[in-house]
């Protein structure tokens, strides 16, 4: 995996991640819905780069 992609992909899951305990700390339901897109987006972008990066090998 290009090691570009791979921090841009773990810093979206970070960033989710944030959101997501940050709604849930101070109660806002959307902050951390949003959240959870953001960090699910980034794991399945992560999974898509890694099984790209099998099939080249």
């Amino acid at each position: 995996m290009a090691a570009g992609k791979k921090a841009k992909n773990i810093g979206k899951s970070v960033k989710g991640k944030t959101k997501e305990v940050t709604g849930k700390a101070v109660g806002n339901e959307s902050l951390e819905t949003k959240g959870r897109a953001e960090q699910a987006a980034g794991d399945a972008k992560q999974a898509a780069q890694k099984a790209k990066d099998a099939l080249k090998h």
